[in-house]
């Protein structure tokens, strides 16, 4: 057995894990947080990817998030299109968008980049919110283009309900189990491809990178577009599972958990931000019973991180792997 094919057995085995849990465990409600689970960890592993490995400090991910959800919404509530064909659209239309903001804001560094793409996202967000202009008379009334406060409801599912009856919840989970698992396909092979090996160059020795022709700017571009892309994907079948979408999507307060999942899990390892997220939510879950300390606990855990564990959760195990190995060389070796 090969050295990769041993790395690939603890993978192969969480994931027939998890694909075994909705046949065991029959709460509903831990179903439903599992599935939360694989969208948040698709959005962080994205978002890690843009960060850790590209290098880009970007606070859209939640407008692209946003994005994928409403263009699903949209047109499946005015145009009647089954989901299953707009989410795809979400995602192409959320990579374009990523491709317009990558555009004005790649070229700039550091904070910068933070705060233009921030700037962007509250417009995006003060766009939907100040959307009170009638678009279509519906039996409630008035219904805005983007949904306004309100956001956008029945604009279809995706047909599980009626393929599994009271079993559907189990068939989006798996569903989302399958997008956490592609988009984490699409990273190993990113990180472990001629872009990852592009981007470690010019992390290591930027001018030489450029002296060779890589470009910063075109591979921090493509990185972007392409992640944004399973972004979107994760907005779209977020829309999908819960049947709505509005602007609480684009909360402050969500966007500043999801990145403490990437630096709680370990910013520029592979698998850091699936087990970051598993560590917040888990940690959200336990603190639901104390809610009056709810956010004070939340809010404790990233610093702890930070100070004790720098490296993030699977930077430091990766640490005390390596660890045992060095002391068991012999001193005079």
């Amino acid at each position: 057995m090969t050295p990769r094919t041993r790395a690939l057995l603890p993978a192969l085995a969480l994931l027939a894990l998890l694909a075994a849990i909705p046949f065991v465990l029959d709460g509903r409600y831990v179903i439903t947080q599992m599935t939360l689970f694989f969208i948040w960890a698709t959005v962080a592993t994205q978002w890690n990817l843009v960060l850790g490995y590209g290098g880009i400090f970007s606070l859209a991910q939640m407008a692209l998030f946003a994005c994928g959800a409403y263009v699903t919404a949209m047109l499946g509530y005015y145009f009647d299109l089954t989901l299953w064909l707009a989410m795809p659209i979400g995602g192409v239309a959320t990579m374009l968008l990523s491709m317009l903001i990558g555009l004005a804001c790649l070229r700039l560094k550091g904070p910068y980049v933070a705060l233009l793409t921030l700037a962007v996202a509250q417009v995006l967000y003060i766009l939907i919110i100040n959307d009170t202009e009638c678009f279509r008379m519906t039996d409630s009334g008035c219904m805005p283009l983007m949904g306004g406060v309100r956001g956008i409801s029945r604009f279809g599912d995706l047909g599980f309900r009626e393929l599994f009856g009271r079993n559907w919840i189990v068939a989006s989970y798996l569903c989302g189990l399958l997008l956490l698992l592609v988009a984490t396909v699409f990273t190993v092979i990113i990180t472990r491809g001629p872009m990852g090996l592009a981007f470690r160059a010019l992390r290591d020795n930027p001018g030489y990178a450029l002296s060779r022709g890589i470009s910063k700017f075109k591979y921090q571009l493509w990185l972007f577009a392409m992640s944004a892309f399973f972004t979107g994907l994760a907005g779209a079948f977020y829309a999908a599972h819960f049947r709505v979408v509005g602007p609480a999507v684009f909360s402050i307060t969500l966007l500043l958990f999801l990145l403490s999942m990437v630096v709680v899990g370990g910013i520029g390892t592979l698998w850091g931000p699936i087990l970051g997220t598993a560590i917040l939510m888990l940690a959200d879950e336990g603190l639901k019973e104390v809610s009056d300390y709810r956010a004070l606990g939340l809010g404790l855990v990233l610093p702890l991180f930070i100070v004790l564990l720098p490296a993030g959760a699977a930077g430091t195990l990766a640490k005390l792997k390596i660890r045992p190995a060095r002391a068991a060389v012999p001193p005079d070796a």
